[in-house]
């Protein structure tokens, strides 16, 4: 297994993976609908720092690193990792946020934030959990699952350093 960063090469891999992933509609934001030409504004933009995961030389998963906020906010990273549906509980999310925290100290981040983990998402929450991220908070009805409707979305944070 490897994680590197993403290049050109890789959107048409991503974009599978992307795809895959959002068209349920129970776990991103993002329209299930999306088309291919949004992945750089979604996945690509230019304060984003992409990643892919490969095995075997094919990519099955996918994660990105951005600050949180701007400015003064700009300390604390927000990630997003997608692996594809057919790959799930080979130990591809773990690595690829074990690799994440590493990538954030490294980018000078002193935290990481997911501003919106689904309350149904219960094995991203435990994986999240078992590397240290802890529920901060709680936005009731924050997301508009397409089968279950408006469910309850956390906030999950995990410091990079010590005081």
């Amino acid at each position: 297994m490897k994680i590197r960063k993403a290049t050109n090469n890789d959107v048409d891999s991503v974009w599978e993976i992307f795809h895959a992933v959002i068209k349920k509609g129970d776990t991103y934001v993002f329209d299930p609908e999306t088309p291919k030409q949004d992945l750089n504004k979604h996945w690509f933009a230019q304060n984003m720092f992409t990643y892919v995961l490969e095995n075997n030389n094919i990519i099955y998963g996918t994660y990105i690193l951005k600050p949180n906020q701007i400015d003064l906010g700009s300390h604390v990273a927000n990630g997003s990792y997608m692996v594809h549906p057919n790959a799930r509980r080979q130990g591809f999310g773990g690595a690829m946020c074990n690799h994440s925290i590493k990538e954030a100290r490294k980018l000078g981040f002193k935290a990481i934030q997911f501003n919106m983990i689904v309350c149904t998402n219960k094995p991203a929450i435990e994986l999240w959990k078992k590397l240290g991220f802890e529920i901060v908070g709680t936005i009731p009805d924050g997301f508009k699952h397409l089968t279950k409707g408006y469910i309850d979305v956390y906030i999950m944070y995990k410091k990079l350093y010590k005081r």
